[in-house]
């Protein structure tokens, strides 16, 4: 017979074992199978593996597991609802081909709905294409977006589009290595903080990307082109963004507007018609930056002011800055900045113009009004009136001063990417 004390030490060990969780199982699916049955069966932690077919499905995932893909399946919504509804945390889902969510742009139809709650989802090397919004992440925490390739309705009108990505209340989002097109707004980011975009390729959209009232975010290493809009920042702070290239965009490259307290610095700016426009923008710093071959390199105005602009290079910009203001606004105070059409000398060859660069005069404010008189630009009255605007002090307009133009790059140029092709996963 035991002793009390081999019986003690027995029901301890059966306790232990049996408050251990079961080892997560993985749960086979195949074509013609109920995917949803499957899911609802699973326990929280196990794999559900979607072998290559269709799935005609709605799902709904309550509980935290894998859904994986082998060999790419395609899940389709059938053009209704969600196509795949998240509800709780910590769920996976990759190597999914996810489409046909419903239109409804008043039921925010998504490819994959992360709804709040659903904290630290991962979505990673999945196709979701022909999908209303491609995914919709609101009020959940932690969420990782990683090497998708999303694809909107690129057969309808923006304004009937959702957008690639979208994240309402959120903080800590990783969005990395994505590649997407053809939507409303690549990636819609509002009241979202703390998150992470690097590596994005965002193209043919409204805008490649669209901030609205976000702090603490850091964008990094993307590719914006071919939209109407590269990068617009819109009533935010705290923002870093470098080392990005915004090319072919048919309005601006990157906007700055409403925005305090942030770097922008080393980015590509390039090819397009107006590379930065800056609005009512106050305390950041602008430095490192290449402007290149846009129309207008910088469209400045609205009080835009106590900003540190250093070291950036304006190469080639049919109008270097577009300036509407009260009073000068002087950039490159400390280390300037490169001007390629700037026509000073530098007599004792420190590298630094001997005379300030001013980026444009009574000519230029005459063009703007009256765009025709760029016929004449080459004319002997033009070019008169503009140096009866350089003698004579009463005739000329506030501009924006350099007062230590470099007179070469500040940096080796940098090429931008030009391959549309999407990025493996």
């Amino acid at each position: 017979m035991k002793s009390p004390l081999a019986l003690a030490a027995a029901a301890t060990a059966l306790a232990l074992w049996t408050a251990l969780p079961a080892a997560a199982a993985t749960v086979q699916v195949r074509p013609g199978q109920d995917l949803q049955a499957a899911i609802t069966a699973a326990a929280p932690g196990d794999t559900v593996e979607v072998q290559r077919g269709f799935y005609r499905v709605n799902l709904h995932i309550d509980k935290a597991l894998t859904l994986r893909g082998i060999d790419r399946p395609t899940l389709s919504g059938g053009q209704t609802g969600d196509t795949i509804r998240v509800t709780a945390p910590d769920v996976v889902i990759e190597g999914l081909i996810v489409r046909d969510s419903g239109t409804s742009l008043k039921d925010q139809n998504a490819g994959i709905y992360i709804f709040p709650g659903a904290h630290r989802a991962v979505v990673r090397h999945n196709d979701l294409t022909y999908n209303l919004f491609g995914l919709w992440i609101e009020k959940a925490n932690d969420v990782q977006v990683l090497h998708n390739t999303i694809t909107g309705l690129r057969d309808v009108n923006s304004s009937q589009r959702g957008n690639g990505v979208q994240l309402y209340n959120t903080t800590g989002a990783r969005i990395e290595g994505n590649h997407i097109s053809f939507v409303r707004d690549a990636l819609y980011v509002d009241v979202s903080h703390h998150a992470v975009f690097r590596g994005n390729r965002l193209h043919h959209s409204r805008y490649g990307t669209h901030y609205m009232n976000s702090y603490y975010n850091l964008w990094e290493d993307n590719d914006t082109y071919l939209n109407r809009g590269g990068l617009a920042l819109m009533e935010v702070r705290d923002q870093v963004v470098r080392n990005n290239r915004a090319w072919g965009n048919s309005d601006h490259g990157i906007m700055l507007r409403t925005l305090q307290d942030s770097v922008i610095e080393n980015n590509v700016v390039a090819e397009n018609a107006r590379g930065f426009f800056i609005y009512d923008v106050e305390y950041i710093t602008l430095r490192g930056n290449l402007v290149t071959r846009n129309t207008v390199g910088v469209h400045l105005s609205a009080g835009s002011k106590n900003n540190k602009v250093e070291g950036n290079d304006f190469i080639g910009n049919r109008e270097q800055v577009r300036y509407v203001g009260a009073r000068d606004e002087r950039w490159g105070t400390e280390g300037g900045n490169h001007w390629s059409n700037y026509l000073g000398w530098d007599r004792d060859g420190n590298g630094v113009g001997d005379v300030p660069y001013e980026a444009n005069d009574m000519v230029d404010r005459l063009t703007w009004r009256h765009p025709t008189i760029k016929l004449l630009l080459a004319s002997p009255a033009v070019q008169a009136l503009r140096l009866v605007g350089q003698q004579f002090p009463v005739l000329r307009v506030p501009t924006v001063v350099d007062p230590k133009p470099r007179m070469q790059p500040n940096q080796p140029q940098r090429n931008f990417q030009r391959d549309t092709q999407p990025s493996p996963h």
